[in-house]
């Protein structure tokens, strides 16, 4: 099945390069370009994209603000966001993770490590990039800016022991495999303990449900989880 990708950067050289990569690999298909948040927003509404490859800084309406309007139009629910910027922040991958994005990369990324992330996000199984992993994991989504009301909490009630446990050891930096390995469970066992959080939280993808997991008190400020 062919990965639907819409394009958001004002820079249209850079956009060219992007479309003769991604339309390289025989699974991704470059279906649509912007110039800026406003189009990407639009273009997202009709071509329903699988992923956006989106820009932070665009005249006029930027990545994050487009980035927030797709994620909260509930008819774009399966249109995943994969951040590409210059400005790998911590600042920029915090706002981009609350405004809904699955996933954020620098532009000095490798083409194949771009191909794989739009693949991996397409699957929602994205993160980040490991520096901006690193930069989430270990300080900045308990800073001020939680999740608003109790909805959250009051929903983390819905989990099962069992799905609380994978879900902290996600937002701690696990992989699928390394959570089977610590408790001693498979991997598909794993990804299905995942998919019902996610589905129980309302989060879109793993991404969101590690913002989740910090937001709401779940998982504390600490060293990202190694193996």
């Amino acid at each position: 099945m062919t990965i639907r990708v819409l394009l958001a950067d004002d820079h249209a050289l850079l956009r060219d390069t992007f479309r003769i990569l991604i339309d390289s690999a025989g699974d991704l298909e470059v279906v649509g370009e912007a110039s800026d948040g406003a189009e990407a927003v639009t273009l997202a509404g009709t071509l329903r994209p699988d992923v956006v490859v989106m820009d932070i800084r665009m005249p006029g309406t930027d990545g994050l603000a487009a980035t927030t309007a797709i994620c909260a139009d509930p008819a774009l629910a399966p249109v995943r966001i994969l951040i590409l910027t210059t400005f790998e922040t911590d600042e920029y991958v915090a706002r981009a993770l609350r405004a809904g994005a699955s996933g954020f990369l620098g532009k000095d990324v490798t083409a194949e490590a771009l191909l794989d992330a739009i693949r991996t996000v397409a699957a929602g199984d994205a993160l980040l990039s490991p520096a901006a992993t690193k930069m989430l994991v270990s300080r900045f989504l308990v800073t001020p800016e939680p999740a608003a009301g109790t909805e959250l909490p009051e929903q983390l009630g819905s989990l099962t022991a069992r799905e609380r446990e994978v879900m902290i050891m996600a937002a701690r930096g696990l992989s699928n495999t390394d959570i089977a390995d610590e408790l001693f469970l498979s991997p598909l066992t794993v990804r299905t303990h995942v998919q019902r959080a996610m589905t129980k939280l309302h989060a879109r993808d793993r991404a969101q449900l590690v913002v989740a997991a910090y937001q709401s008190g779940l998982v504390q400020s600490g060293p990202p989880a190694t193996r």
